[in-house]
């Protein structure tokens, strides 16, 4: 078997190891190996990020063309080719995958690439199944002063009869498609079901969503995310809270899901019910390192048990399922690993639901502030998009921006509005400076922007403040 040794092996070429990679050999100038069984680029390249927000990209066009005449536009209705949209996805993928992600990038940087399945044989050993090197096929032992596994996560699929007889789809699967179904029953209502409902919709794709849970987007604001519903109820998507489904069967023309409410048929069940972290094969337990049902338990370092393993990403434990936050963890695992002192995991990660408007949320909703501080300590402050002038001029005042203060410093703030997701990063700051919100008026916000609305809630509270003190402000005035 062959030996190499190297100062750092990562595990999986997703979001967080192609950026870990990238500093570690890039930046720092170490010996890097790096492990992947697929495609560079992982989940957010191949199956996530990249081919669903190419896919609202173009929904988007559609929705914008069919609205044309509220902005004088005469225009017909839009002609959509699902094939088209499937290839511009594809040549996305594609671009992205020749300049960012490509393999010759990665050798450039120093890193020593390895096509298989990486097993953990040691702390600091990894063994790879099936590595080419040159032409061969061999195995190779990796040694390594630490060990980053970055694996990420996989779809799965709930216990439902009959499922096994239907040719499923879930993000995995869809995205490799000539073209989508010409009409979908989701199974899930979470962001990625509720992102691909819309876009589906407004490309002439009829879609129903069946989500167990009493409302979609549980995760969210509830006012916020009970706005969004409506909207995508209006534009088409048929969406049914809290039902389970029973049992599903094929048909002649697609499938039919049956429900405790009913039967629903379409061409094709995509199933975005939740996901499970990649650790089949890895050898984590022959190391004694615990695995928690939702990934790798580690400490806020990203360790594990093993103090030269590290695992970041969805493969960890308890941490958000989102690109960034897999990156930023992998940066801080690696400074943790190599430099003085401590890096840590993102104590507070914002996210994005990708409708549109987007939904973009952070820190604490107002029930989770409430629980954590008392009622008496919470705050809401409110701002609707119609009241901002950015959002009238482009026609789009479907929305609001809430923000959620605990003894009168922000601890959570939720934005429905176009690029809420670019929005969201002022809020996300100020809560990690403790800022309260009177401070924010401290920021001039360029006019018209939709940013002007957190100036505006600014505003609001000084404004609240100043009036309790107006007759203080008159007594000057005659003092002078």
């Amino acid at each position: 078997m062959t030996r190499r040794r190297y100062d750092l092996v990562i595990i999986g070429l997703g979001s967080g190891g192609t950026l870990a990679a990238e500093f570690a050999a890039g930046t720092l100038g170490l010996r890097v190996a790096a492990v992947e069984r697929g495609r560079i680029g992982g989940d957010c390249l191949w199956t996530g990020c990249v081919p669903s927000k190419t896919l609202i990209a173009s929904a988007r066009v559609a929705h914008t063309v069919r609205r044309a005449g509220e902005f004088g536009i005469s225009v017909g209705h839009p002609t959509v080719d699902t094939k088209e949209v499937w290839r511009r996805i594809r040549d996305v993928q594609s671009e992205i995958a020749a300049t960012d992600d490509s393999p010759d990038r990665f050798r450039r940087l120093g890193v020593d690439l390895y096509s298989g399945t990486g097993q953990l044989t040691g702390p600091h050993s990894v063994t790879v199944a099936s590595a080419a090197v040159g032409s061969d096929a061999v195995r190779v032992q990796l040694d390594a002063r630490f060990i980053l596994v970055c694996t990420g996560s996989r779809p799965v699929s709930p216990p439902i009869a009959g499922l096994e007889s239907i040719d499923v789809l879930t993000t995995e699967n869809l995205f490799e498609l000539q073209r989508p179904p010409a009409s979908l029953v989701v199974i899930g209502g979470g962001p990625i079901a509720i992102e691909i409902a819309q876009a589906m919709v407004r490309l002439d794709v009829p879609v129903t969503v069946l989500e167990s849970a009493p409302r979609v987007l549980g995760n969210e604001q509830p006012e916020v995310a009970d706005r969004l519903t409506r909207i995508l109820l209006d534009e088409g998507v048929l969406i049914h809270t809290s039902v389970t489904v029973e049992s599903v069967r094929r048909v002649d023309d697609g499938v039919v899901v049956t429900t405790q409410t009913g039967q629903h048929v379409a061409a094709g069940l995509l199933i975005a019910a939740g996901r499970a972290p990649n650790l089949e094969s890895l050898g984590l337990e022959q190391l004694g390192i615990p695995i928690a049902p939702d990934g790798v338990t580690v400490d806020a370092r990203s360790r594990t048990s093993v103090p030269s393993v590290y695992v970041v990403g969805d493969a960890a434990s308890g941490r958000p399922r989102f690109a960034h936050a897999a990156a930023n963890d992998a940066v801080f695992a690696v400074r943790d690993m190599f430099f003085p002192g401590r890096g840590g995991a993102a104590t507070l990660v914002p996210w994005c639901t990708f409708t549109d408007p987007e939904l973009a949320h952070v820190g604490a909703t107002e029930q989770q502030a409430i629980e954590r501080y008392g009622s008496r300590s919470v705050d809401v402050h409110r701002h609707q998009l119609a009241d901002n002038d950015r959002a009238r001029a482009d026609g789009e005042t479907e929305g609001s921006l809430v923000i959620v203060t605990a003894k009168r410093r922000i601890v959570g703030a939720h934005v429905l509005a176009p690029s809420a997701g670019e929005v969201i990063h002022e809020l996300a700051f100020a809560i990690t400076r403790g800022i309260k919100v009177s401070q924010l008026s401290e920021i001039v916000h360029v006019y018209p922007t939709i940013s002007t609305s957190i100036g505006r809630v600014a505003a609001d509270d000084i404004f609240a403040t100043a009036h309790r003190y107006r007759a203080l402000a008159r007594l000057s005035r005659w003092k002078r």
